[in-house]
């Protein structure tokens, strides 16, 4: 059974809103209490807080409206800063020595100063060579200023801060179905931008984040056609990708260039994507994604799984949370998964 602190809420902070959810565990994740407050454009800006004061604000609004949440939280991190790394080391039972085998290690994997980053790490698998028995780690760091603001901005709310995670680590939580032990599974969350992650069970294998989700599709829409940033992400949903654009209702020149939009959005996404899965091949990683999910605000413009499926060539799917009706499945992925430290795998 997962194991979870009482009342935690967790905390997805995404470029076009924050989003909070408390849950139970019964056999599965169930989404309790969910809330949500849209941000202003450039509060958070590629994954990191950039308006401190203003996301405090709205952090107070989200817990003030959404009755029942919890103070005590754990806050998502996800941006291209971050680095995340494949090690190896000498099989060691000791957790005081294997921490600072890790840190060691992290001298020379990790482009930043040590004394200016955030260190930590995930088991992956023990392996034996001619050597004797190896533990190969994810090893994650990120800057301490980086975590730092986003920490501010949720004390500063009055709310406690029980832990920060990764983002990928929690989207895999809270989505995770059993599978085959060998299968490979690409996650996918796009939002302010598109953060990847690829698991076999609940154990994540690689993960990475790069620009250009749906915000930044919202964004080019919005100059095109002179609109404000939420009539742009309406227009997006509104359009999506499966309907034939004959039969959308609205300004003629507003639907096409948002199904134009959204169309070479796909395609920038998916090369982005694939980018990042030949990074993780040359890393080591020789087994292929057999399946995809889907994650973020993006998994509710109509046909967008369907077309990002057709461009990697792969099985995608929109996850799937039980929680209450009416909310956007795909904002509540990441918050739900950082509401908990593991799930059955």
């Amino acid at each position: 059974m997962a194991k979870r602190a009482k009342n935690l809420v967790g905390i997805d902070i995404d470029a076009s809103g924050v989003t909070a959810v408390q849950v139970s565990l019964n056999g599965r994740l169930k989404v309790d209490r969910v809330g949500f407050t849209p941000l202003e454009h450039g509060i958070v800006r590629d994954g990191e807080v950039v308006d401190v004061e203003a996301l405090t604000t709205a952090l107070k609004v989200l817990f003030k409206d959404t009755k029942g949440l919890g103070k005590r939280v754990r806050i998502g991190v996800a941006n291209q800063k971050i680095v995340v790394r494949v090690i190896e080391l000498p099989y060691l039972e000791n957790r005081k020595e294997l921490d600072a085998a890790v840190r060691f290690q992290a001298n020379e994997q990790i482009p930043m100063p040590m004394d200016q980053a955030v260190i930590d790490y995930q088991p992956l698998e023990v392996v034996d060579g001619e050597d004797g028995r190896r533990q190969r780690l994810l090893l994650v760091a990120a800057r301490k200023d980086m975590v730092g603001r986003a920490l501010d901005a949720v004390r500063a709310a009055g709310l406690k801060a029980e832990g920060v995670d990764l983002s990928a680590f929690a989207m895999i939580r809270a989505l995770h179905q059993p599978a085959a032990a060998d299968e490979h599974v690409l996650y996918v969350a796009v939002g302010g931008l598109t953060n990847l992650a690829v698991a076999r069970g609940t154990t994540c294998l690689f993960t990475r984040a790069s620009g250009g989700g749906i915000d930044a599709l919202a964004v080019e829409l919005a100059e095109r056609c002179s609109l404000t940033l939420d009539h742009a992400r309406g227009w997006l949903e509104h359009v999506g990708l499966d309907a034939a654009i004959e039969g959308i209702e609205g300004d003629e020149t507003i639907v096409s260039d948002a199904r134009q939009v959204l169309v070479q959005g796909v395609r920038r996404i998916a090369a982005e994507i694939r980018n990042s899965l030949d990074f993780h091949h040359a890393q080591g990683g020789t087994t292929t994604v057999s399946r995809a999910v889907l994650s973020g605000p993006a998994a509710e413009v109509p046909g967008f799984a369907t077309a990002l499926s057709s461009e990697l060539g792969l099985p995608m799917v929109v996850g799937e949370i039980d929680g209450p009706e009416g909310m956007p499945v795909g904002r509540m992925a990441v918050a739900a998964g950082l509401a908990v430290e593991e799930v059955p795998a």
